[in-house]
């Protein structure tokens, strides 16, 4: 299995048990909402292609990613087949969103702080992807696993990209995205998602 410890120290926390369990008793959901966040990823990806056709750096790294959730995508739907899992449409999570609340809106702040984002939203699919794997039947946990080693690129393919734009260390805008990102996950959610927080009792 790919190490991911850079991942874990990249995020300001792991993901909750209280999620774990959560993951394990709505195994439906957990599947189609993942293929929604492959859906969501390229979609990130092209945007980012159309809002920034002058970085041949960030092309580059975008039109390889967008292919490979596409594909990733499809692994899922056809597990989904296999399982007799009806993909059905689910409200998105508050999780990207929240994170892009807090997006800076003049540039070139608005692309580093979409590209943070961007390093976040795949580390911490990666990181669940690790935790889960184990827990799931044979067939998830080979797929899971096959998963870390492409979303821990993007995930640095983000944070690259970040840096080559920014041109600083990056430290403080990280830590406060760390920061904010720990609480989505550790606070409560109503309804279950890849990366929602833990369920209310």
């Amino acid at each position: 299995m790919s190490d991911i410890s850079h991942i874990t120290a990249f995020l300001a926390c792991p993901t909750p048990d209280e999620w774990m369990q959560w993951a394990l008793t709505n195994e439906a959901l957990l599947l189609i909402d993942h293929a929604n966040c492959e859906k969501k990823a390229a979609a990130t990806a092209m945007n980012l292609m159309y809002r920034y056709v002058d970085k041949p750096d960030l092309l580059k790294k975008m039109s390889q990613l967008a292919r490979e959730e596409l594909l990733h995508f499809e692994q899922v739907v056809a597990l989904m087949v296999e399982k007799a899992i009806e993909y059905e449409h689910l409200p998105p999570s508050r999780y990207a969103s929240s994170l892009r609340a807090h997006i800076r809106t003049h540039e070139p702040a608005k692309l580093v702080d979409t590209l943070i984002v961007g390093a976040f939203v795949e580390a911490r699919s990666c990181e669940r992807f690790a935790a889960i794997a184990p827990l799931l039947d044979a067939k998830t946990c080979r797929f899971y696993r096959s998963l870390l080693r492409s979303e821990s690129r993007h995930f640095e393919d983000y944070l690259e990209l970040a840096r080559l734009y920014d041109g600083s260390d990056l430290a403080e805008r990280i830590a406060f995205f760390a920061a904010e990102e720990a609480k989505l996950v550790t606070t409560t959610d109503t309804a279950f998602r890849f990366h929602s927080g833990i369920p209310e009792y």
